[in-house]
């Protein structure tokens, strides 16, 4: 028997499958074969078409269960994963409305400012732990004043995971996570924040019902099976967004534990106790194992510009491969000869409170420099971004006892890895699992089995741990200088 877990990216729909009673990875694959569009019609802004996403979740799985060679019949239940704080929009017969507005579009970062403002930051800090700054909330008083005939037709908001839970079931529902996610759930209240959608005049109905995680939250009707290939009736139990499932993949569920990922964007996730929110640059997030006996919140620090960064290099530079581009950063000394990457290029960063500070090149000198310094750079700048988000969530009294991540993307790098674990200097543990298998393996928490479901990854994914080096004083040099160059920038950006 087994379970399917998916995992909706920015850049592509991952499926996974696992054995029920084990856990052990049977596939994993994603499509399409490259990427998704993303769509910008305005500089900072960023949609994708939700049916695209169910478009690749048919395909996916049908392959998934194709090359697996199993029987769809013995799919037991489904988890998802999703990308965080994007808007869907849909009508009464359950249409999307319009491009869902995903988590990197920064045209709703005013909205949310004035909101702050004008209701003040101790009762946001307070009830949302968080500014309502760029999330869904706001994307949505976007819609309303700018689109007024398509908000008109709104019949319930949703965010990305809820879509594909919809498309799946027939259901619209939502989770206490993903209103969390969106700035929609009172911490103090244990509810929907009405008071902000009131604020925004943003009808209270247009919220769907919200279901509990790690419970039958909808099974699959017959129109989700025959689009999908998976048995009907089984039940949808899980659905997160894709940094707090992370978390919950790399077996982070307690406070002191901090999962890293390294993707198109750079993001601590740290899981912390009940407490109010103190920064505005970290973001504070329902985990997926909340109660209200042990409310644990997952402490956000995102940073947009990390691995779009790299593949931009890579896109720009001709025939070079990750693989030739690493070999070649690794032939420069640290420190890259003075060449310095401020990589924060993919839109307004929350760290910066919502500043679009852009990616810079400096100090190139035409005649000694070349890409491989640019390469070397490059990870570095991406590796300090990191090392600066993790000041700021030390900042907000974040405890920091284990870091761990995916053995994917940024962290397959040695510089990039090493980099990281000796400026912050705590290991960083590497595992071979991803947001899809996490997903997965989710379906079968039902009985609450934390310990053992985390025994499991510890045991069988753990790739390796990158120790922090003993001669740290060239990369503490390094990030001082790139420090430096951040700072001038931020202290003169208009």
């Amino acid at each position: 028997m087994y379970y399917i877990g998916y995992d909706i990216g920015s850049s592509s729909v991952k499926v996974a499958l696992v054995e029920a009673e084990t856990g052990k990875k049977i596939i994993v694959l994603n499509e399409p074969q490259n990427e998704m569009e993303i769509v910008s019609l305005h500089a900072d802004w960023a949609e994708q078409d939700p049916e695209i996403w169910w478009q690749y979740i048919c395909v996916a799985t049908k392959r998934a269960i194709r090359e697996a060679n199993i029987e769809a019949s013995k799919i037991l239940g489904i988890g998802i994963s999703y990308q965080m704080h994007g808007l869907v929009i849909v009508d009464k017969e359950g249409n999307a409305l319009r491009n869902s507005i995903i988590w990197c579009d920064s045209r709703a970062v005013e909205i949310g400012n004035k909101a702050f403002a004008e209701i003040g930051a101790e009762k946001c800090m307070e009830h949302l732990l968080n500014s309502p700054g760029n999330f869904t909330a706001s994307k949505l008083k976007w819609v309303k004043e700018n689109e007024p005939e398509i908000y008109n037709q709104v019949y319930k908001y949703m965010l990305p995971g809820d879509y594909i839970a919809y498309k799946l079931t027939g259901d619209i529902t939502t989770t206490k996570n993903g209103l969390s996610e969106g700035m929609l759930w009172d911490y103090k209240e244990n509810k929907v924040a009405n008071w902000l959608l009131d604020y925004y005049g943003i009808e209270q109905s247009l919220t769907p019902d919200i279901v509990e995680n790690f419970t039958n939250q909808g099974i699959l009707n017959e129109k989700g099976a025959r689009e999908s290939g998976l048995p009907a009736g089984i039940p949808v139990v899980y659905r997160a967004g894709d940094q707090p499932n992370n978390a919950l993949s790399l077996n982070v569920l307690n406070p002191g534990e901090v999962a890293a990922t390294g993707g198109t964007s750079g993001v601590f996730y740290a899981v912390g106790e009940m407490s109010s929110g103190k920064s505005t640059r970290v973001n504070n997030f329902v985990h997926v194992n909340y109660e209200l006996k042990t409310p644990r919140i997952g402490k956000l620090l995102n940073i947009n510009g990390a691995g779009i960064q790299y593949r931009w290099l890579r896109n720009n530079m001709g025939d070079e491969s990750y693989e030739s581009m690493n070999l070649k950063a690794a032939e420069i000394a640290i420190g890259s000869d003075g060449v310095a990457v401020i990589p924060f290029g993919n839109g307004a960063e929350r760290m910066f409170n919502n500043k679009n500070i852009g990616t810079h090149l400096l100090n190139l000198n035409l005649n000694i420099h070349n890409n491989a310094h640019l390469f070397r750079a490059s990870l570095e700048g991406i590796a300090f971004s990191f090392v600066y988000g993790m000041e700021c969530l030390k900042e907000d009294n974040a405890t920091i006892n284990v870091i761990r991540a995916g053995n994917d993307n940024l962290f397959r790098s040695e510089i990039f890895s090493n980099t990281v674990a000796t400026l912050i200097g705590h290991e960083i543990e590497i595992y071979n699992t991803t947001g899809a298998v996490g997903a997965a393996r989710a379906v079968g928490l039902k009985d609450g089995d934390y310990h053992k479901f985390g025994s499991g990854i510890t045991t069988n994914d753990h790739v390796k741990t990158f120790l922090p080096l003993k001669n740290k004083e060239p990369y503490e040099k390094a990030y001082q200088k790139w420090k430096q160059e951040l700072e001038f920038i931020l202290t003169h950006k208009k």
